[in-house]
């Protein structure tokens, strides 16, 4: 993993932090350390070529801070005992609460005049977020008397007595790591808000906005032009071709805006039907269904799935069995707030015998997973969230020729309208169309979903060991969405918000969520595998848990 953070403001223009790699840097790191530790601390002795290179040099990692190509501070981090504070106190572990893994952080030095800057805060944050992420439940220092106020208000405590003489005398102090909630909660150093000055990598793992690659960001940034001129309309006739072979439909219309309005094009459609449907729901997605339905004034029932669990097909056949008639079932694919997958092929026979049209909300699925929607009547989708392109274009996928409902339903939501005008009868960003073009090509969708798959069984498996609960059964959870249940003596808001300020984005500010004390793991866009530190944060939530 990359460690290097920029900064791009006043005098702290261009700072990066990261591990030493560079022979100029590991230079500069024995200049420094002779400046600091022989002619400011008299712990060596002077030599000629005033450089000193750590006895631990070739175990020691090196979190620094450069600007272009000078050094202006640095810290050593070691996970090998002995110890440089082994060889000054005895028995060490004596003094120590219980652990599994310790380090030593040492050499901590900052250039004089730039002692009052970001440099000291940030080098330490780094050195601090990886500790965690490589499972260190404790780092020891020997911290200098002169600065011994700082330290604490760091989060170090002390322990044992004073080592080292004269002007080189220090405390020994450790830092507990696995309460790494609580010390982002107590330590200044975790405090600091300036995000343009400490920048942190960041980990995307929400439903939306999706991580972009670079080829979308690329295609949105291009000269745009106009969405009637020939070459426009013949991409964006291969384009829809495109997405219509991914999922396996016969048609699609791509609109401006969201997937609230793609269910709105569904909703509007069903008004053309005399009998009653029925909405089946199982969560906060499938209630705004419900909300779709009665604004466009259906009729239609509703059948309830217990939250986390499957629908009950056999369940489905009775509720059929007991309506008079059903002439549409509309449900969503992936139940978001939960995420439990529903089974659409099932559903798809089911509806087949019946002579029912099923109609699908793919918003969260279509691009995520493997969605087949061959036999479903007409089904919604969304160029951000699995498909990985920036919001704003919808999808309405559909089996059958469309009939203009003339003075029925309004002419942005009328899906014949727009196969009359072959697909653009209104202004729409050929930026946008272009840019989902690129996250549609860019990406081999079968081999990413199995990607995600095994990413999300690893992840569900992890969570589980650590005695956390996920809200969706095993037999129906969506490979893309986990959703883990709280204990109540903890808050779903202060886990995402403590996250968020390592760079961890997690899915919690919803209202469903922080209702339900619920927090969520996306895997959608051009994501990444469940990093280490969030399993570690995790692990510590779930052992810590009462205190946060």
């Amino acid at each position: 993993m990359n460690y290097t953070k920029q900064t791009n403001q006043h005098q702290d223009d261009c700072l990066k932090f990261k591990i030493a790699t560079e022979a100029w840097e590991f230079e500069q790191i024995h200049r420094l350390n002779y400046q600091t530790f022989v002619e400011e601390i008299p712990q060596h002795p002077h030599n000629a070529e005033q450089s000193l290179v750590d006895k631990y040099h070739d175990q020691n990692t090196y979190f620094i801070c450069v600007k272009g190509d000078e050094l202006l501070g640095m810290l050593a981090v070691r996970g090998t005992r002995p110890f440089s504070l082994d060889q000054k106190l005895e028995n060490l572990e004596k003094y120590l609460p219980p652990f599994n893994s310790i380090c030593e952080i040492r050499l901590l030095a900052v250039k004089e005049q730039k002692r009052r800057s970001t440099v000291f805060a940030g080098i330490l944050k780094e050195s601090f977020s990886w500790g965690i992420q490589q499972g260190f439940d404790i780092a020891v220092i020997s911290g200098t008397t002169r600065q011994l106020k700082l330290y604490t208000h760091l989060g170090f405590k002390t322990f044992g007595p004073l080592v080292g003489r004269g002007d080189a005398c220090f405390q020994p102090m450790y830092l507990d790591f696995t309460n790494a909630f609580t010390l982002k909660k107590q330590s200044r150093l975790f405090q600091i808000k300036n995000n343009s000055q400490l920048q942190q990598l960041c980990s995307n793992y929400l439903p939306g906005p999706v991580t972009i690659s670079k080829s979308v960001y690329s295609a949105t940034s291009s000269e745009p032009c106009s969405h009637r001129g020939k070459e426009f309309m013949a991409d964006f006739d291969a384009l829809r071709q495109e997405l219509c072979a991914r999922v396996n439909a016969h048609n699609v219309q791509v609109m401006t805006g969201s997937g609230t309005l793609a269910n709105d094009v569904v909703a509007a459609h069903l008004t053309g039907f005399p009998g009653n449907g029925l909405i089946i729901v199982n969560g906060e997605f499938g209630n705004r269904l419900v909300d779709h339905a009665k604004r466009f004034q259906l009729m239609f029932e509703v059948m309830e799935v217990a939250v986390g669990e499957p629908i009950d097909l056999k369940a489905l056949q009775s509720k059929i069995g007991r309506l008079e008639s059903v002439d549409w079932i509309w449900t969503v694919h992936c139940e978001t707030s939960t995420g439990v997958i529903n089974d659409i092929r099932s559903l798809v026979k089911l509806c087949s015998r019946e002579n029912i049209k099923l109609c699908i909300d793919g918003i969260s699925t279509i691009g995520a997973c493997d969605v087949d929607l061959y036999g479903v009547y007409i089904a919604t989708a969304v160029s951000g969230k699995g498909i990985g392109s920036l919001p704003g274009l919808c999808m309405v996928f559909y089996q059958d020729e469309l009939r203009e409902q003339i003075h029925l339903i309004p002419r942005y939501l009328d899906l014949a309208f727009y196969e009359k005008k072959d697909g653009v009868p209104f202004t729409i960003s050929s930026n946008a169309v272009y840019a989902l073009d690129a996250a549609i090509k860019g990406r081999d969708w079968k081999s990413s979903f199995r990607t995600i798959e095994n990413w999300s069984k690893e992840l569900c498996n992890e969570i589980e060991s650590m005695g956390l609960s996920i809200v969706a059964e095993s037999q129906c959870r969506a490979p893309h969405v986990t959703t883990i249940r709280l204990p109540d003596s903890t808050s779903s808001s202060l886990v995402g918000e403590a996250l968020e300020q390592d760079g961890i984005k997690i899915h919690y500010r919803s209202e469903y969520l922080v209702t339900n004390n619920y927090v969520q793991i996306c895997l959608m866009g051009d994501c990444k595998e469940p990093s280490q530190l969030l399993l570690n944060y995790l692990k510590h939530f779930s052992n810590t848990c009462t205190e946060i």
